[in-house]
């Protein structure tokens, strides 16, 4: 990505890096480079890297393969995991076809019996992820990367020492850094680009398969941000919305364009794509570098864990830092531990950090456009 080429033609390149990757994961198994593709941020991609492998993200954000797999999977499941399975039942998906494995993590019921039927097809590793992020669930989620490491290493013939996982440990702790180094360009009022294309980087850094790249890149995306900022180009100001919930990509952009074509600005996300992916590191020093990859994964805030602080804790420093107007929360149709968790977010939204809160259910359709647009605008005019 050249550094002369302006922000506009910037965004896109990340936008179509997924459409991109589909091309270049061709090309990085024609080289004998394994791939390992996943489900979740709770997947720890530093054990793919250590391993030589490259890694990238399975969730479908299309409803195109929901009716494949409604054949085998009930209509009232979330889409997110009947889009997912259909492009794998349907072969429409080349990071699926090209993964040589795949790692699912049990994080909810309906992907946990998913991966069952997906294993009559592919090869699935399925981690076992512990419901609470206490001194025992440590204990299991450390034990689950170690099989999943001996896995790996007997799949691929390969041994993966603590020296590769430092390594890993060490470059991905640098991505974290100039993501949330990219994201506090936001904090500055007005806004300088829109939260669309800034979600674009963060989306689209997800499918470069050469990570030592991803830093020189999105550090130059944070330069010419500052620089045209200075300059004085920079949008109006208005309301700033932090978006939190379900994971965004695809047809769930939506909710985004909703909120800035109805006049606000979407300043930061609390979800898989935003903070949740880079907001704490890895300590690279520790003495067992397994159990400190083991604990940072841990500590996501997902609404699986019972209880949730983390969540409320990064959701809250997002709020403050961001100088946010007000949070809307973007839930996924039958994905239950969001749905049920929304009330006491409202609660933790309105109460204890005096800020609005608006919640929208939606799918992987585009039939709930207009009154997305209607309910998020009468939010937005509120502010």
């Amino acid at each position: 990505m050249e550094l002369i080429k302006e922000l506009p033609a910037v965004f896109e390149e990340f936008a179509e890096a997924r459409r991109n990757a589909f091309i270049n994961v061709k090309k990085v198994k024609d080289q004998g480079i394994p791939v390992i593709g996943s489900y979740c941020t709770y997947f720890p991609q530093e054990l793919a890297i250590a391993a030589g492998a490259a890694t990238v993200g399975l969730c479908s954000t299309s409803g195109e393969t929901i009716p494949v797999a409604e054949k085998d999977l009930p209509a009232n499941l979330c889409p997110l995991i009947k889009s997912s399975y259909g492009f794998a039942k349907a072969d429409k998906c080349p990071f699926f076809y090209f993964s040589d494995i795949v790692i699912g993590e049990n994080t909810c019921d309906g992907k946990k019996k998913m991966y069952e039927l997906m294993s009559d097809f592919k090869d699935v590793f399925v981690m076992d992820l512990p419901n609470s992020q206490s001194e025992k669930g440590l204990e299991l989620y450390k034990a689950e990367l170690l099989r999943l490491k001996a896995y790996v290493e007997e799949k691929f013939g390969i041994t993966i020492t603590d020296d590769d996982m430092r390594k890993a440990v060490k470059l991905e702790n640098e991505i974290r850094v100039a993501k949330k180094e990219l994201i506090d360009t936001m904090k500055s009022d007005p806004c300088p680009v829109s939260g669309l294309d800034m979600f674009k980087v963060l989306y689209g850094s997800g499918f470069k398969f050469d990570h030592t790249a991803i830093v020189p890149e999105v550090k130059a995306v944070k330069e010419k941000i500052e620089s045209e900022y200075a300059d004085g180009k920079m949008l109006d100001k208005r309301p700033r919305i932090v978006l939190t919930g379900c994971p965004i990509g695809g047809v769930t952009e939506k909710v985004i364009k909703a909120i800035e074509d109805n006049g606000g600005v979407v300043v930061a996300m609390e979800n898989c794509v935003g903070a949740k992916q880079y907001d704490r590191l890895i300590d690279e020093d520790a003495e067992d570098i397994w159990e400190a990859v083991a604990y940072r994964y841990l500590q996501i805030g997902c609404s699986v864990m019972t209880p949730n602080p983390n969540r409320y804790d990064l959701l809250g420093r997002t709020i403050d830092e961001y100088k946010a107007d007000g949070v809307l929360e973007m839930t996924l149709q039958a994905c239950h531990t969001y749905n049920v968790e929304h009330k006491s977010i409202e609660r933790f939204c309105t109460e204890e950090k005096k800020v609005p809160y608006f919640m929208v259910e939606t799918d992987y359709s585009t039939a709930d456009v207009a009154q997305l647009n209607t309910r998020i605008a009468a939010f937005i005019e509120m502010l």
